[in-house]
């Protein structure tokens, strides 16, 4: 599966397709469209989807852990990922995620979607939120393995 991500200048948005309208998100900076489909949209950036649970449009909180690795920390970045716990899922105002391996580039989104900030926030202050991240800082981190990353990773939020 595909996932198509788009970002621009908040004045750009008004000769966006009407499709890509109706997804719009925005943020002080910019907007986003996010397409699960084959995209018309100049200059929109492709992903793979590696994982996926819930349904993105039915969100209204988006963020976006944007993740440089290098092309040798793939195979292990991907791994952690796919052994993730899942509990994220069952936290209250949760919609949907999707990890997405770039195609064209060396930065990977994990993109979660909620109901709103509020929901995002409170699972930041969760059980869940600290298992799923125990390992971050240890020797057992894959942030502590050389050579996985290429940057410091960045994250960024739209809301509809």
């Amino acid at each position: 599966m595909k996932l198509f991500k788009w970002t621009g200048p908040l004045e750009e948005s008004g000769n966006l397709p009407e499709e890509a309208r109706a997804s719009l998100m925005n943020n002080d900076e910019e907007v986003l469209v996010l397409q699960e489909q084959e995209t018309t949209l100049d200059n929109a950036i492709e992903y793979d989807v590696l994982d996926q649970s819930g349904d993105l449009p039915s969100g209204r909180f988006a963020v976006l852990n944007n993740i440089p690795v290098t092309e040798e920390g793939r195979e292990i970045f991907e791994q952690r990922f796919n052994n993730r716990a899942r509990l994220i899922e069952a936290e209250p105002g949760f919609v949907a995620i999707r990890v997405l391996r770039p195609v064209h580039s060396g930065t990977y989104v994990i993109l979660t979607m909620w109901e709103d900030e509020e929901s995002f926030k409170n699972w930041q202050e969760s059980q869940a939120y600290g298992k799923a991240h125990a390992k971050r800082g240890t020797e057992d981190g894959v942030d502590q393995r050389p050579n996985i990353f290429s940057g410091p990773s960045f994250v960024t939020t739209y809301k509809k």
